[in-house]
């Protein structure tokens, strides 16, 4: 029986939440954020669980979807909709979503493939240059 990737995440979800971030299974261990964002097309509210990198104080995730050709569809809402919130741990944090370019986005993707190596395997998998996604935490007002 296979489970469907709502199944997937919603079971990550319900870790994330009773451990304080923390998960089993294939991201034990792993950074993880839940990131919580409006569909695009839809203005539903959606979340996410996704892996993430820390660069001094903004949080980075990578629009891999483990290679495959297309963008996942939360990169498509995060550019309609930049204003998001994210759970680490067990803080919750608004932030702003901006797409890094250039010298920066290699940087910041190059520092992942040594965190995690899989993601050169889905850089080659694609002729898509994998988004990558900076979470800027918003101060309180």
């Amino acid at each position: 029986m296979s489970t469907s990737p709502a199944d997937f995440n919603a079971r990550i979800i319900e870790e994330f939440h009773a451990n304080e971030g923390r998960v089993s299974g294939m991201f034990e261990g792993a950074s993880l954020l839940l990131l919580h964002h409006v569909g695009a097309k839809s203005g539903t509210n959606r979340i996410n669980p996704l892996v993430y990198q820390d660069d001094d104080g903004r949080y980075v995730i990578f629009a891999s979807k483990a290679g495959a050709d297309t963008n996942p569809g939360w990169y498509h809402n995060l550019k309609a909709h930049p204003d998001v919130t994210i759970e680490v741990g067990a803080d919750t944090i608004d932030a702003v979503a901006s797409e890094a370019t250039g010298a920066e986005r290699e940087r910041l993707f190059r520092a992942q493939i040594e965190r995690a190596p899989q993601f050169a395997e889905y850089e080659q998998k694609t002729e898509r240059v994998i988004p990558v996604i900076v979470l800027t935490p918003t101060e309180a007002s």
